[in-house]
């Protein structure tokens, strides 16, 4: 059953910003029926941060989970990173929320697992579609380990890929309990030097766009 956030949501995801990216998603579902679809309340094309995380948890996929790749799925993880975003890092509407494996990752229990080598490559594959058309991004965030290697696997697979400024914070799960303010409080000092780089760039790009203007 869909409740009436996913509902809504779901009568969204042809809006003009997440579009494109969910056009990759219906295609990708022929061989990956776990993979969720982007959230139209995110900024979609729009977005200058990809916050890039592991893998959908399998929840989300199942009968009665979002269906989204979403913070606001309700989980800890999306519950924390939703609350340390809109405290500490920039709007909503600047971010685009994804995962280097897009589809859920699971052991022969149907729990999760950490994804391999090649479905980190697969996955590396399918995020240089995003950054395709997502062409706004100016900054990654990635959370955990996965995450990151997998990034920086996708930058290194082809020449010529677009470099980017790459923060690095732990993933915001209970399997960081033992250093859990560690991880809570490196994630709040992403979130802010994400959002100190991005207001200076806008300031940057206004100021160049001014002296074009002045320019006889």
């Amino acid at each position: 059953m869909v409740d009436a956030v996913n509902g809504d949501k779901l009568s969204r995801i042809r809006d003009p910003h997440v579009a494109p990216l969910n056009e990759l998603v219906a295609t990708w579902r022929r061989d990956h029926a776990m993979v969720p679809w982007f959230d139209p309340d995110d900024g979609g094309v729009r977005a200058r941060l990809l916050i890039l995380m592991e893998s959908p948890a399998p929840r989300t996929m199942r009968a009665g989970g979002s269906g989204f790749c979403s913070g606001d799925n309700p989980d800890p993880s999306n519950r924390l990173l939703s609350s340390l975003r809109g405290t500490h890092g920039p709007p909503r509407s600047d971010c685009l929320k994804w995962n280097i494996v897009p589809w859920a990752v699971l052991d022969d229990a149907g729990g999760a697992r950490s994804p391999s080598a090649l479905e980190l490559a697969e996955g590396g594959a399918m995020l240089h579609d995003v950054l395709s058309r997502a062409t706004d991004v100016e900054v990654v965030l990635t959370l955990g380990r996965p995450a990151l290697a997998g990034y920086m696997g996708y930058l290194t697979a082809e020449p010529g890929r677009r470099l980017l400024p790459v923060v690095a914070a732990p993933h915001p799960s209970q399997r960081n309990a033992r250093g859990r303010d560690d991880a809570v409080r490196r994630i709040e000092t992403a979130f802010t030097a994400v959002s100190t780089h991005l207001r200076a760039h806008s300031r940057q790009t206004a100021s160049s766009h001014r002296d074009d203007r002045n320019r006889p």
